[in-house]
């Protein structure tokens, strides 16, 4: 009995350390969500560990991202937005090309994730009732309607700060389940190396499949809400170390987990000659280690991953307003209610249109990447004025890292429009 009680109290404390992690969870529940799952499925699956050096570059500069706004958060007491608008020449304009630029980037994003979620939920319900087969179109509709019903309804009673926390702990089984996996199914050491050396796959597909990588691990939308999760956390100048901490923990976990899922998919795909094109070819992926429920074990996790990204997604717009008229968000507000309506009824287009959500969920995550220089140089300039950041402004090490954040996010941009254009 004393043996139980103790197992059960360590697993009480482990559960209580995950949800007392720091506003970096937030950006992990964030950035590791079913776009982050079919980037890293597709690229491995496609073409082994070769982008690996593009996840680790991605992860390296949003740590150095997540850590700038939030020393900036602390330091001025200030949310993004509104610093831009108020400290930056022509601030008003480029607050506003950012609201929008990453507001028309999430909620593309949302679409992509809303079919991938609904199409799990249909996959997994035709293997245990393959008559459903027949009536893939009308289902698949019913469960994105029913899920951003649920979404929208659960955003309308408050209740988000409770949720998010489930979705914690969902993301963390998802994340659980590849590290799990990737004992048993593993890329060689040698692909592994060969991966860490910058190279894009001369092929179709490639270079959207790099700016994909960008959009979702290196998103705009985690570092300009990165202020606000902060003041909720009540964090002040006195927790600059723990808020240092907490970005460097965010994006170590961010590379580990989303590497493990390229590594399983380079693994236990890439090997046996597999490639993804649907929904149900991802299930393949956990085969080694879940067998024939591979296909649930997977898609839940997946699942689950794309319920967090749901809810922020859905708060990004109201969010970015609040942030650029205030610095703060009332969820109750009639604004809230209104866009988070629209980002709903916006995020039905690929179940209405029917759209395969790989392919649509790959080429929302690009549009995430044309907004980023502008988040970057706006933020490097604040932290460097003396007037706004005294003696916290940024080092010599943070203004080189930024530089090459910078030009890392011109390089992707172009690679994106190219993609994007088909050239």
């Amino acid at each position: 009995m004393n043996e139980k009680m103790q197992s059960r109290s360590m697993l009480r404390k482990l559960i209580a350390v995950v949800l007392a992690f720091g506003p970096g969870i937030f950006a992990i529940g964030y950035t590791i969500g079913t776009g982050s799952v079919t980037s890293m499925v597709v690229a491995g699956s496609r073409f082994n560990m070769q982008l690996l050096w593009v996840l680790l570059l991605s992860c390296l500069f949003s740590g150095l991202l997540i850590y700038s706004y939030g020393n900036y958060a602390l330091v001025r007491g200030e949310t993004a937005l509104f610093g831009f608008r108020r400290h930056l020449p022509l601030g008003r304009t480029i607050a506003i090309l950012i609201i929008v630029g990453v507001s028309f980037g999430q909620w593309n994003s949302l679409t992509g994730i809303l079919g991938i979620s609904s199409n799990i939920i249909y996959e997994v319900l035709v293997v245990y009732f393959p008559s459903l087969r027949d009536h893939e179109y009308g289902l698949v509709l019913g469960i994105a309607m029913a899920i951003m019903g649920a979404m929208y309804a659960l955003l309308m009673v408050g209740r988000y700060s409770f949720f998010e926390k489930v979705l914690v702990l969902f993301v963390s089984i998802m994340a659980l389940s590849f590290l799990l996996s990737l004992v048993l199914v593993y890329p060689l050491p040698a692909d592994v190396l060969r991966g860490l050396l910058p190279s894009i796959p001369r092929v179709e597909g490639g270079r959207m499949l790099v700016a994909a990588f960008v959009g979702t691990t290196m998103a705009a939308a985690t570092f300009l809400s990165r202020p606000l999760f902060i003041r909720g956390k009540g964090w002040t100048l006195e927790n600059r170390v723990q808020q240092r901490n907490d970005a460097i923990v965010a994006a170590v976990l961010v590379f580990i987990i989303s590497g493990s899922i390229m590594a399983v998919a380079a693994g236990g795909l890439y090997r046996e000659g597999l490639v993804v094109t649907k929904v149900l070819d991802m299930g393949q992926t956990l085969e080694p280690i879940a067998g024939r429920f591979a296909l649930t074990l997977f898609f839940f996790g997946t699942f689950s991953a794309g319920l967090s990204s749901i809810f922020p997604c859905l708060m990004i717009a109201p969010m970015l307003v609040a942030d650029y008229q205030s610095g703060e968000l009332d969820v109750n507000s009639r604004q809230f209610r209104v866009i988070t309506a629209i980002a709903s009824l916006y995020a039905l287009v690929v179940p209405v249109f029917g759209v395969n959500p790989i392919n649509a969920q790959l080429l929302t995550q690009v549009f995430n990447v044309f907004v980023l220089p502008l988040v970057i140089a706006g933020m490097w300039v604040l932290i460097n004025r003396p007037s706004l950041m005294g003696d916290y402004r940024a080092g010599l090490p943070l203004n080189v890292g930024l530089a090459l954040a910078l030009f890392f996010s011109l390089v992707i941009s172009y690679n994106g429009a190219l993609a994007i254009v088909g050239t």
